[in-house]
């Protein structure tokens, strides 16, 4: 399993400070943010998963990650109720 530090690009903030982390295995990057799996994109089928919202501060990670795989940003309530497998 390769380990990366999300980078910033859409966010306002300079850094996430190693707080958010991208977990490669094979097929399958997960976002880390904190200690919990919070996301995950599977490059095989080009789907994401948001396993629910947790705080301000993850979902700004989730929103990165998004962005980072060319999907667009979500709301508080589209993490609470994810269904997108887009």
């Amino acid at each position: 399993m390769e380990i990366e530090e999300l980078q910033t690009r859409t966010d306002s903030r300079k850094s996430f400070y190693g707080k958010a982390k991208l977990l490669h295995n094979g097929n399958i990057t997960e976002l880390q943010s904190y200690e919990t799996i919070v996301a995950e994109y599977n490059h095989k089928t080009n789907k994401i998963k948001v396993f629910g919202w947790f705080s301000n501060i993850t979902a700004r990670h989730i929103n990165e990650f998004l962005s980072f795989y060319g999907f667009d940003k979500v709301t508080k309530k589209e993490m609470k109720n994810w269904e997108n497998e887009a």
